[in-house]
Order: C-alpha cells, then sequence, then structure tokens
C-alpha cells in the first residue's frame, strides 16, 4: 500500500535560508525511515487543485515573501476546506503575511527575532508526540522568533516557550502575542477552513525552531519534527487514514508508531479499512477496536460512552467485557464509534 505524501513547499520572495537543502535532506531521511513520502516543490504553479489533491498534508518550510499568487492561494484555501493537513517550520510565518486564511491556518505570522542566540526553551505541552521526548528545559542555539499576534487567539494549544531571561532581545515589541512567549504550538481543527462546519478539518503544527543547516542533524529536534509530523497525519482526514477523505495519497497504510499524547507508546497492532487495534501497556486494558486514529492518543484520556450515554473511565472502571457506542478522546476533542469487543 502507498505511503502517505506530504509536499514540502519551500518557495521564497525575501530572505533564503542556506538550511533549505539540509532541512529537505533531513526531512526525506525522516520519510524514508518512517514509511512518510515527501515531494518538494518550489514552483507557484503546482498549487492548483489536482496536484495539491494527491497530499496528506502540506509542509511550508523556510519561506518568505509572498510565495503563491491569487490562484495558488484559493486552491491552497479548497485543500485546507477538503480536509488538507498544514505543517509549518521556522521561516513558514514569514510568509501570505496579507492572507487572513494563511495566517489563522498556521496561528501566528513572524514580527521580527534578535540575533542568533543561545537560549532555553520551555516545554508547555509534554503530552504532544512532537515535546514528550525533550527536557522540561531545553537548550538550543536558534533564532527567538517573535510574532505578530498570539497563537492561542484562534484555539492554538502552545507547545514550546522561550525563556526570555535566557537571551537579550532589545528589539521593539508592537504586538501582543501572548504569554508565555510561543514557539511551537498545534491546532486540533486547523482555523483556516472557510467554515467551522465542514465535515473534515485538518490539523496544523508549527515549530518556530530550525534555523541553522546543524539543528538538522539533531536527533533531539528531528524527534520533535517527527513527532509533529505523525501527528499531524494522524487527523483522519486525508486519504492515507480514512477511506471518505477527499485529498491526499489513496490506499496509504500507517508505518510508523508516534508517541501517545500522553508520552507513553501506543502500540500498533493492526490496520484494516480503518479499525485500530491499540494496545496500552499501563492498564489492564490491553486491547480497544475502534474506528478513528491508528495512533497519539492513549486509553487514559478516553472515555467510553454506551447506550446509556453513561461515561465510564476507560482507565479504572472499564471492565474489559463487550463496549459498544462512542468513544470521544477528552483530551483532543475528537469522536469515533467502537463496535467490538475490548480484550483482556
Amino acid at each position: 500500500m502507498a505511503s502517505p505524501k506530504i509536499l514540502i513547499y519551500s518557495a521564497t520572495a525575501g530572505y533564503r535560508h542556506d538550511s533549505i537543502p539540509t532541512a529537505i535532506t533531513a526531512l526525506q531521511n525522516l520519510g524514508s525511515q518512517h514509511g512518510i513520502q515527501f515531494d518538494q516543490t518550489e514552483e507557484r504553479s503546482k498549487f492548483e487543485d489536482t496536484f495539491l489533491s494527491q497530499f496528506d498534508a502540506l509542509l511550508f518550510l523556510h519561506n518568505s515573501g509572498e510565495v503563491l499568487d491569487q490562484s495558488g492561494k484559493d486552491a491552497f484555501q479548497r485543500y485546507l476546506d477538503l480536509g488538507g493537513n498544514f505543517i509549518g517550520i521556522h521561516g513558514a510565518s514569514a510568509c501570505l503575511f496579507t492572507s487572513d486564511f494563511y495566517n489563522k491556518t498556521l496561528g501566528a505570522l513572524f514580527d521580527y527575532h534578535p540575533p542568533l542566540t543561545n537560549a532555553t526553551v520551555v516545554v508547555e505541552d509534554a503530552n504532544h508526540p512532537s515535546t514528550s521526548h525533550l527536557p522540561t528545559r531545553w537548550d538550543v542555539e536558534d533564532e527567538m522568533y517573535n510574532f505578530r499576534s498570539d497563537p492561542r487567539t484562534v484555539g492554538a494549544v502552545v507547545l514550546l516557550s522561550a525563556d526570555e531571561t535566557s537571551y537579550i532581545d532589545n528589539g521593539t515589541r508592537t504586538h501582543d502575542q501572548g504569554s508565555p512567549h510561543p514557539l511551537a504550538w498545534y491546532q486540533e481543527r486547523l482555523a483556516g477552513v472557510t467554515s467551522t462546519d465542514l465535515p473534515l478539518v485538518g490539523r496544523s503544527w508549527y515549530t518556530s525552531l530550525g534555523h541553522l543547516n546543524q539543528t538538522w542533524q539533531d536527533d533531539t529536534f528531528l524527534a520533535h519534527i517527527l513527532g509533529g509530523i505523525q501527528w499531524t497525519l494522524a487527523s483522519n482526514t486525508t486519504r492515507a487514514f480514512n477511506s471518505n477523505g477527499n485529498v491526499g495519497n489513496s490506499g496509504a497504510a500507517p508505518t510508523s508508531i508516534a508517541p501517545s499524547a500522553t508520552g507513553r507508546r501506543v502500540e500498533h497492532k493492526a490496520y484494516i479499512l480503518g479499525t485500530v487495534i491499540l494496545k496500552n501497556d499501563t492498564n489492564n486494558l490491553s486491547a480497544i477496536f475502534f474506528q478513528w486514529k491508528w495512533s497519539v492518543v492513549s486509553l487514559p484520556e478516553l472515555r467510553f460512552l454506551g447506550a446509556s450515554d453513561a461515561v465510564r473511565d476507560g482507565t479504572s472502571k472499564h471492565d474489559g467485557g463487550p463496549v459498544s457506542g462512542d468513544v470521544r478522546d477528552m483530551k483532543h476533542g475528537a469522536e469515533a464509534t467502537f463496535h467490538r469487543q475490548a480484550q483482556k
């Protein structure tokens, strides 16, 4: 079966990072190791409906300026409205400044940064696959981006923040980016779609880190990137994981296991027409059959809603017997149905 497909778009219309080739190579290497197919382009003309429809996510990398014409922006918008996912890395926030849908899709746009510096990054949410492996305080050499708005205002959840006491920033801030100072975040349902009532709304994940060539050779950073990519792909809104998806690589099968949303790993046992078996070794409930996503949730975050609508805690109250009804991921707001027997 085919692998999930991601389009890397690294076009620039201003400043150009010399780490773009290094980053593309690193992403392609991650793809070959984890069953993700990466295509890459800088051609604006590629942003048209037919071409974009084959991808499970669009990844903007180190961009600058107006990297799309209006036709391309319109195709991008339609792709998102069909359930497409978005990933942004570093300079992805420094482009398309006049496009409101892009601002909302990414979460916030670049304002300025002080000179390249050694700084401490604080993990605000260690339960996400892109941060669960990180130390609580992560020392990096990078650009500490400031933003033109607070990503939390469009519903983003901040994953990483900057410890502003760990570096010098003499710049003048004219925008409110919120506190703590955001550096990486995610949106469970990206805000750049034309209507929140659309049946399939994809995910968005962004990190402002990744300026240097050497950063793209660092295993800790690459695990941060991989976790964000895998989490985004697990939206269940594209053909890779949803036979009813409108965009994405049809016939794709999950080929690697992302860390769970609590930092624990879930064990991918099977994937047959959207039915997944997850295993959580931290409790007695060893398997749950349900139809939704193949990773990033773990049983302590699930609530089982039976025919009586009584809420049962999957950690302590579920006895491993037959269950039927709806399952809701209380942490991430996702829902699904299950109709099999949980097995001890």
